[in-house]
């Protein structure tokens, strides 16, 4: 029966996932996109009015693009609470800030307009949000540069919802196309035409010349696109265009663009990704035009919350009424936000409402909501008395249920839970659910599912902190930065006795206001000792001890705490060793500084076993990604020892890209069914915590050519973002809980192949060999060490796909030993009597297999050009850009020719004729040159070395 509650959830959970986020897709139509506005951006009427018809132009849009099968049918616009209420603002229900779709904000600092989609995992699976800056949905001067912005939201949105990639790149911008041809710009599809120009200053240009070393464009080289094309697509690569109304299909993608959707989707096309898609399965062409969306306006009232807490007899098991009420304290003296409504409310076989809703405004208000916390239990569980009892908490005081949150907390079966599954979902609140124990009802995820809310399993382990990170995790999801509160340490340890629990603190300067330093104990109040960065000691005769059944002592450091590091050391004087744990908790140091945030959560709140799962943790400040820190997640099952792993963000395993601040690894240590909930420490040390630029965004189109002249857009902003050293940083949070159902009773046997090589690259070397280069996988994913690779070759990619890998040619990997998980590798490959014409593409792909013969996924397909001799290098005539009076627009002309005019036409004959009879020239010898270095194919005889380097 336990098992088919898994299941259920399972499904569920599938469901959800198919459509993305909260969106549904209902006859074509997305309903429920969320668009919310950030806190800080000032009332702008303005702005609200452009999201109206970036929608609108979007919906028309996408309803094209898509081939009639999609458009946008109900989007909500959440209002911040800090603009003036208006009658046409209706209250927010389960939305949030945090869980959008599309986010407005501003960067912490100076980084252009450029639009992005965050995107964790791999091809086809969607993104976490679209971010717009206000100035880019506000500022006309833009749409030369991106396009109208409807255009560019169905571009982003492509990026979301189907997990499709840019077809342009900023790092690489040109590819060599193969044969005889002058390298050409990455896009798809290579029909789109323009110029290629290097800027020399104002507004003088020259041709590009080709860098002989890589036999593409030298640095700095701009392709310039016609702003008239014959091609319609693609919207992934140039959607400003009037022109481009499609995405690239089968017929008409570039599989020689080094681009990202070549990379990440194995050189499929956009829209063949999108066909592949759980929309496009359950969806047909609509035969008629959609109607316009409908846009409401929503705004977040103040935060309103009800504890509902089980009082139920197995709550005196393993102290948990005891744990309950310290994770309590914490939550209402330190974690939610002033001005927020809290009440309480407690259930056995029936419900008792403890207190109605009190505001938070001052301390004494915090610490009056503590006494209405339980400290006796009694008989039965009712889950679905307590959370009908917390509404009636939020009617006493409102006309409507909407927007407000229940925190619910038990450790008992119910049966009867899914009786106000409906009742629930039709509330319009979220609920948001701690499990505690592993005899927690099976169907108690279920109310956060539908309403969503957040999850939390918690374990009876003695020395874990869970239920303390649990309630510290509860923020507001409102935006305000400012006002959350941030988790710095987490720890708790079974102490002998007259031992110690030592560590340190560091309070970094993002952070500091509100900041308190909690101890809490089993059985007899410790000895105390902290110090800050300047030398002052604290004891515990400076904390506030409570020594009733709650246990706890409670430090608040006034102003703005000092930045450095806090040393601790906690000494247990009790006779016998008891449970001590340390919790410390701060907020932002300044409303105008974003501090340091971790966002962690998994690949699927529900996994059938063997399926992957994958850990994120997004670190950032504004936006920013932050990298180079170290990054441990915690996973604690329900019964059994906790599991450790590292996470990282070096590009290869489950790691998507290489520096963006979001980083990943495959969880492997399964040790069976049911909740595990997750736990993540980061630490940055040693000046080695940088912040960084985002790396995929909307491409700015440097200008147009247009009847023979080029018009200019301004030059993109440069991002003002340096890999600045950020200090030492620590920071906790929780990521929830997540099921995982499907394992046999006694265990499994080796059913986990390698993981994917997602970093293959490849390049041609100077004896005429290849240099292949990659990350090891593992014997399980991302863990331990694969017995063998297999490499093949072909001049297609479709040579290289699932269906045609066995009969590519294989390479020679005679001598290429296997490495642990993690470590970069490479491998030299010369051919014998391998002969090909000069510009030809080569591809390579690889899959590793294990010692139980799991086999991995193919990698991502490396292309390599042929290179013979250089080409000769293109003319490098300095041309000038003059400004038309009529227009914007710019001619080209020589460096003396200061007034462009009319040329007399026998000097317009001489100059044809002398081109001619060069290009005449040029062709005869080129002819002669392909004779003579043209050969018959010979046999893929190979020599090859192998090179193991350590990350």
């Amino acid at each position: 029966m336990a098992l088919n509650h898994w299941l259920l959830l399972l499904l569920l959970q599938v469901l959800h996932e198919v459509t993305g986020t909260r969106v549904k897709l209902n006859m074509g139509g997305f309903e429920d996109v969320v668009i919310a506005i950030n806190p800080q951006i000032p009332e702008d009427n303005k702005m609200v009015d452009a999201i109206k018809d970036m929608v609108k132009e979007a919906s028309t849009y996408l309803f094209s693009a898509t081939r009639q099968r999609f458009y946008f049918k109900t989007v909500k616009v959440i209002i911040p609470s800090t603009w003036e209420p208006k009658n046409e603002y209706q209250r927010v229900t389960t939305e949030s800030y945090d869980k959008a779709d599309v986010i407005v904000a501003d960067h912490y600092l100076k980084h252009g307009d450029d639009p992005y989609t965050l995107q964790y995992g791999g091809c086809g699976e969607p993104g976490r949000y679209i971010h717009f800056t206000p100035n880019f949905l506000t500022n006309d001067k833009l749409h030369n540069a991106y396009g109208p912005r409807g255009r560019v939201f169905v571009h982003e949105w492509a990026h979301l919802r189907w997990g499709v990639f840019d077809e342009y790149n900023n790092d690489a911008p040109f590819y060599t196309p193969g044969g005889d041809n002058l390298p050409e710009a990455t896009r798809c599809s290579a029909g789109f035409t323009g110029q290629y120009i290097f800027p020399l200053g104002g507004k003088s240009y020259r041709d590009c010349k080709i860098d002989h070393r890589t036999q593409l464009y030298e640095h700095g080289c701009l392709f310039v696109p016609k702003r008239h094309q014959d091609t319609a697509a693609s919207i992934m690569y140039l959607q400003s265009l009037p022109s481009v109304t499609q995405f690239c299909d089968k017929s008409n993608h570039n599989i020689k663009a080094t681009n990202l959707q070549n990379k990440m989707c194995n050189y499929r096309s956009t829209w063949e990704v999108i066909m592949a898609s759980p929309d496009f399965a359950s969806s047909s062409p609509i035969m008629v035009p959609p109607p316009d969306p409908t846009v409401s306006l929503l705004q977040k009232q103040d935060r309103v919350l009800c504890l509902v807490l089980d009082v139920s007899g197995s709550m005196d098991a393993n102290n948990r009424t005891v744990r309950l009420k310290q994770a309590a304290e914490i939550f209402l003296l330190q974690v939610i936000e002033a001005g927020s409504w809290v009440g309480i409310v407690t259930f056995s076989s029936t419900a008792a409402v403890k207190t109605h809703l009190k505001q938070i405004s001052n301390d004494s208000m915090r610490k009056t909501l503590t006494e209405y916390l339980p400290t006796r239990t009694t008989r039965g569980t009712n889950i679905c008395s307590g959370v009908r009892s917390g509404f009636q908490v939020f009617l006493h005081k409102y006309g409507s249920t909407k927007g407000c949150e229940i925190v619910l907390l038990t450790d008992g079966e119910d049966t009867a839970i899914s009786s106000c599954f409906d009742e629930v979902q039709r509330s319009g609140s979220i609920i948001h659910t701690i499990a505690l124990g592993s005899n927690a009802t099976k169907d108690l995820e279920t109310l956060a599912d539908k309403t969503g809310g957040l999850k939390f399993s918690i374990t009876d382990s003695v020395d874990s902190n869970s239920l303390i990170d649990a309630f510290s995790g509860l923020s507001s999801g409102s935006g305000d930065i400012s006002q959350q509160s941030i988790q710095l340490e987490s720890r708790g340890q079974s102490v002998g006795s007259q031992d110690q629990l030592n560590g340190i603190v560091t309070i970094d300067k993002t952070v500091g206001n509100d900041t308190f330093f909690v101890v809490t104990w089993g059985t007899s109040p410790p000895e105390i000792l902290l110090t800050d960065p300047k030398g002052r000691e604290y004891t515990e005769k400076d904390f506030a001890i409570d020594n009733t059944n709650v246990r706890t002592a409670r430090l608040k450091i006034d102003g703005t705490a000092e930045t450095g590091d806090w040393i601790y050391s906690i000494q247990n004087t009790y006779s016998n060793a008891q449970v001590i744990s340390i919790t410390v908790t701060t907020r932002a140091a300044s409303v105008n500084v974003p501090p340091v945030i971790v966002k962690s959560f998994m690949n699927s709140d529900t996994n059938k076993f063997p399926s992957p799962m994958v850990i994120y943790a997004e670190v950032s400040q504004g936006f920013l990604p932050v990298i180079g820190a170290k990054v441990i997640a915690t996973v604690e099952p329900e019964i059994g020892t906790p599991e450790e792993v590292e996470l990282f963000d070096n590009g290869s395993g489950a790691d998507l890209i290489k520096n963006d601040g979001i980083y990943s690894r495959y969880f492997t240590s399964l040790k069976g069914n049911g909740r595990h909930n997750l736990k993540v420490r980061v630490e940055g040390k040693d000046k080695v915590l940088k912040r960084s630029r985002r790396q995929s965004q909307a491409l700015y189109i440097p200008g147009y050519t247009e009847n023979g002249n080029i018009t200019m857009n301004p030059p993109k902003p440069e991002a003002n973002v340096s890999e600045t050293d950020l200090g030492n940083v620590t920071r906790i949070v929780s990521g929830g809980t997540f099921v995982v159902s499907g394992m046999s009773p006694g265990g499994s046997h080796d059913v986990l192949p390698p993981c994917k090589i997602t970093d293959l690259e490849v390049q041609q070397t100077g004896d005429g060999g290849f240099l292949l280069t990659w990350t090891a996988p593992g014997d399980d994913y991302d863990v331990g060490k694969a017995e063998m690779y297999e490499i093949k070759m072909g001049e297609r990619p479709s040579e290289l796909t699932n269906a045609t890998f066995d009969r590519a040619t294989p390479v020679d990997t005679a001598g290429l030993m296997t490495e642990v998980a993690g470590v970069k590798q490479s491998f030299h490959y010369k051919p014998v009597n391998f002969t090909k014409e000069n510009g030809t593409s080569i591809y390579f792909a690889i899959r590793c297999i294990d010692g139980s013969d799991n086999v991995g996924e193919i990698s991502n397909i490396a292309r390599a050009v042929v290179f013979l001799p250089a080409w000769p290098s293109s003319p490098t005539r300095p041309i000038t850009i003059s400004p038309t009076p009529a227009d914007n627009s710019i001619i080209l002309s020589s460096p003396g020719d200061k007034h462009p005019g009319p040329v007399d036409k026998s000097t317009i004959i001489i100059v044809i004729i002398a081109c001619v009879s060069v290009i005449i020239f040029l062709a005869v010898v080129g002819i002669a040159v392909c004779i003579l270095r043209k050969r018959k194919y010979g046999n893929y005889v190979t020599t090859t070395t192998s090179t193991t380097v350590a990350p």
